[in-house]
């Protein structure tokens, strides 16, 4: 798909009428590992032609390592590019961007600019992490957030005993309480990716990863504030099918950005 198309429609998803880091790191880099198994070859060209021996799994947790930089950019302009707000009954669509922007606005502006050759090779750079970074992000079901508690931060609870939130929960505790390595992650749950899987995952659009994660935030609140096997084992099926949506989908948006032509 040409690259001014691929905008378009992102652009119409904008224009048609929440905070917290996602994933955790070990929850990012399986998505960017993921990704890496399904490039295409241009794609895999231009981003190593970009980030040399760094690979998508290491550019995938820059932008939440930058968050506690100096200067503006990072500490206003960029803050809250890692969401979008959803109220439950409606659609993005319906809702749009804050004025000062979010992850679909943010999307739009590092697609451009991941393609563009009059730009400096350090934002291109920059692009190409925020991309991989944001679509993550938007997988994360709480990253999607309600407009009432700050994705889930405002949610306390207990799990297994210790004090946490359900944002917490979902970027990172129930990634870690399994004790594997994000590339044990990613073998696992790359093997189970058909060809058919990934190819009706890639078909699917931003409005369709925003309407999976608003759904499937509405059904992980918990009744019980104290939760542990449970908890898990009820979620852990939907959170792996999250993490490997987000890599194909990864894959197959940087396979569009720079397919020749």
């Amino acid at each position: 798909m040409p690259v001014l198309v691929l905008l378009g429609c992102l652009c119409c998803v904008l224009l048609t009428p929440l905070p917290a880091s996602a994933w955790g790191q070990t929850g990012h880099r399986v998505t960017g590992a993921i990704a890496d198994r399904h490039l295409s070859s241009d794609a895999r060209a231009a981003v190593q032609d970009l980030l040399g021996v760094e690979t998508l799994a290491e550019a995938s947790t820059w932008p939440d390592e930058m968050r506690s930089a100096p200067g503006r950019f990072w500490q206003e302009t960029a803050e809250p590019w890692h969401y979008v707000t959803v109220p439950p009954g409606r659609r993005y669509a319906e809702v749009g961007p804050p004025p000062r922007g979010d992850a679909m606005t943010a999307l739009t502006r590092f697609s451009a600019e991941v393609v563009d050759p009059a730009l400096p090779r350090e934002a291109r750079q920059r692009a190409l992490r925020f991309i991989v970074h944001l679509i993550g992000d938007l997988h994360q079901p709480l990253h999607v957030g309600n407009g009432s508690d700050r994705g889930g931060n405002d949610f306390q609870l207990r799990y297994f005993g210790q004090s946490t939130n359900l944002h917490r929960l979902w970027d990172s505790q129930l990634i870690d309480r399994q004790q594997l390595s994000y590339t044990e992650w990613t073998a696992w749950l790359d093997a189970r990716i058909t060809p058919a899987l990934a190819a009706q995952w890639s078909a699917a659009t931003p409005a369709d990863w925003i309407a999976e994660s608003a759904a499937l935030r509405d059904r992980i609140y918990p009744d019980s504030r104290d939760q542990s096997w449970d908890y898990g084992f009820e979620h852990l099926p939907a959170l792996r099918e999250r993490l490997s949506q987000a890599g194909v989908r990864i894959a197959a948006w940087l396979n569009r950005l720079f397919e020749p032509g």
